[in-house]
């Protein structure tokens, strides 16, 4: 007997169970018009052949495919991981599958990432610290309920969420200002989602300070490599700082890494701070003084705002904002009394 080798179809299910087309239907879409004892014969069969419903089909009708597409900016940052972590968290607790993709830290990828969401008709989009330009973004919410985390684009049409990146960066400073250091280096992001206010932040908190002839910012990416390559030319200028604010956690672990390289001690020759609060900083032999923003709790709060974009397409654009904390670990103390 030749083997199947084509996916069984409802009429396969009807009519193995012995039902019209119609009841299979029914019972695949949890109608209450169905008797119990129907519902367990097209079951059974259903089960027996190995039957799945064609999702597309099933929800043409409801005009909704129970997806989200999930659009993470950099895969090697830990901070993009646990935002998924509460992302799917939430989605689960809807009903909602998740597409995930990501965008490799270059807008062309992302740009064709986002377009085969378009494509696949998901319901609702995530983008996770995008840097596609603002133009496309917007257009695309314009097509589909989408949510950026991680990036205040003040639109209309496109709902954010964020947490006060101008606030965090000011923790930071005061925290090392706090304990006595003036020569506080400000590690940047470049053009990663949130280093701008990132960087505006530690320059304000600075002059706030009194410190405005020590500001001092060098270029990054929010990558390990580039902390290390900060470090490099830190050393070699001779100008060493007593302090180093990284736009985040990954940038800072290179900056320890080429500092240890150096012969140099954290914190006692120099303290150092990230930003994010990732599982990384959190590492006993890292121990990382950072700004924590709550990234599950931002996951969580993109699906939710997102399912209410789907549910009323025309309500005013959302704009929410948690509050960053400071969270002390070794890496900082006072600085060294000159000898």
């Amino acid at each position: 007997m030749a083997q199947r080798t084509t996916q069984p179809t409802m009429e396969d299910v009807a009519r193995a169970a012995g039902v019209s087309r119609a009841l299979v239907s029914l019972v695949i879409r949890d109608s209450p018009k169905v008797s119990e004892r129907s519902r367990r014969d097209v079951l059974a069969a259903a089960e027996r052949l190995g039957y799945r419903p064609n999702l597309m089909a099933r929800n043409l009708a409801s005009r909704r495919t129970m997806t989200i597409g999930v659009l993470l900016n950099d895969l090697h940052n830990p901070f993009f991981a646990e935002v998924a972590d509460g992302i799917l968290t939430a989605a689960d607790e809807s009903s909602y599958r998740v597409l995930f993709s990501t965008g490799r830290v270059r807008p062309a990828i992302e740009s064709h990432a986002l377009e085969a969401f378009l494509e696949l008709r998901v319901d609702g989009i995530v983008l996770v610290g995008s840097r596609l330009p603002r133009a496309a973004i917007e257009a695309a919410a314009r097509t589909v309920p989408l949510v950026a985390v991680g990036r205040r684009l003040r639109s209309s049409v496109v709902d954010t969420i964020n947490n006060h990146e101008q606030a965090g960066a000011c923790l930071a400073v005061d925290h090392l200002a706090g304990l006595g250091h003036e020569r506080i280096v400000h590690i940047d992001g470049g053009r990663g989602a949130g280093s701008a206010p990132r960087r505006s932040g530690y320059r304000a908190a600075m002059a706030r300070h009194g410190l405005e002839g020590h500001v001092r910012v060098v270029g990054g990416d929010l990558t390990e490599l580039s902390g290390v390559r900060a470090v490099a030319s830190l050393v070699r200028s001779d100008d060493l700082p007593t302090a180093i604010f990284a736009a985040n956690d990954l940038s800072a672990a290179g900056a320890l890494d080429r500092l240890g390289g150096e012969g140099l001690r954290v914190p006692e020759d120099v303290s150092l701070v990230g930003y994010d609060n990732t599982g990384l900083a959190a590492m006993h032999h890292i121990g990382l003084t950072t700004i924590d923003q709550p990234r599950s709790k931002m996951g969580r709060q993109s699906v939710a705002t997102l399912l209410q974009r789907i549910d009323r397409p025309r309500m005013p654009a959302v704009d929410l904002a948690v509050d960053p904390s400071l969270v002390v670990r070794r890496t900082t103390a006072p600085p060294a009394v000159p000898g």
